[in-house]
């Protein structure tokens, strides 16, 4: 990671008003686009991108993810010739509403999701799930909520096997108002289940530019407990990104 970007963000994060609300907003939806390209003895073009949303009426509170990662290599093979591959192609979608109850901070939850990650282990992995969710800390500064409860996992892997499975599902969120321009967030889920257990997790610095702009520094990780023997079992993905805020 260069340690100038790094720095760059951290001056940000404690810049003096962007992040900061009197209350919420009934809805807020942010796109992210990060670019990387090298060239040298290895050619590569790298994009990630992703829509984040969050709509907050009277009896529900939900939660819309869409995120996708392409990147390309070009290497000299031992020809002398260059050869082109994708080394990473993937997609993942997923939305969450909450129904709130008499106490607005318990609610039931309904969760779905789906993965097409062309180069794991699997054609394609998709989730729903039913149960509680609960905010368990919300102050100006922090908030904190979790959700838990039984599923289903539909799953294909390369090979063409079927390993759909019932799953139990947990999740939690966190978000904390480091200033008015800056915030860290952490998301952890995991979902287990007879043939594999499925887990994602990311963490990230974000800091206003200016504006409706603002730059993001992320990693996340997916890992999965049973792949085939020629496949790794975590996959992690740090980032530098540029995120809109468009409402």
């Amino acid at each position: 990671m260069n340690k100038q970007v790094l720095v760059s963000i951290i001056a940000l994060s404690f810049a003096p008003s962007a992040f900061a609300q009197d209350k919420p907003k009934p809805f807020t939806m942010e796109g992210e686009l990060g670019f990387i390209s090298t060239t040298g003895n290895t050619e590569t073009t790298s994009i990630n991108a992703g829509i984040t949303a969050h709509q907050e009426l009277e009896m529900w509170s939900n939660d819309y993810l869409i995120e996708g990662l392409y990147k390309e290599e070009t290497v000299e093979g031992e020809d002398g010739e260059d050869v082109e591959f994708t080394s990473a192609q993937k997609f993942f979608a997923s939305a969450q509403g909450n129904y709130k109850l008499d106490n607005p901070d318990n609610r039931l939850f309904g969760f779905a999701s789906y993965e097409d990650d062309r180069l794991s282990n699997f054609n394609y992995q998709a989730t729903l799930a039913l149960g509680w969710n609960q905010k368990v800390l919300q102050n100006e500064k922090h908030t904190l909520e979790y959700s838990i409860g039984p599923g289903y996992s539909f799953v294909e892997t390369q090979a063409g096997e079927e390993q759909d499975s019932v799953i139990v599902r947990a999740s939690t969120a966190y978000t904390w108002l480091i200033s008015d321009t800056s915030k860290f967030t952490q998301t952890l889920s995991t979902e287990v289940g007879s043939e594999n257990t499925k887990s994602r997790a990311e963490s990230a610095l974000t800091a206003v530019i200016t504006g409706n702009l603002s730059m993001r520094l992320s990693f996340k990780m997916d890992h999965n407990s049973d792949v085939a023997a020629n496949r790794d079992n975590l996959d992690t993905e740090t980032a530098v990104s540029l995120v809109y805020n468009f409402f």
